[in-house]
């Protein structure tokens, strides 16, 4: 057992240099760029298909045949009693 961990120490001691990291140096670099524009990309174009879903419906709000026409609506808390 000794031989394993005396042959995993230096394994490990250089490994150490490479967990430790400069919080001022450490940035997103390309690869946080890369999939930020990609998920820019991907809103515009869902905000791009949403408009155009939306200019494509046409409503048109059918009056009510229970409802007199020349009257305001009625009141709501007036039907309850």
């Amino acid at each position: 057992m000794s031989d394993m961990s005396a042959s995993a120490s230096p394994a490990m001691t250089h490994l150490v240099p490479l967990a430790e990291v400069d919080p001022n140096k450490v940035t997103p670099g390309v690869l946080g760029f890369i999939v930020f524009a990609v998920m820019a990309l991907a809103v515009w174009g869902l905000m791009k298909s949403m408009n155009r879903h939306m200019n494509k419906v046409d409503f048109k709000e059918v009056p009510d045949p229970g409802a007199k026409s020349g009257a305001p609506a009625a009141d709501p808390e007036a039907r309850r009693s």
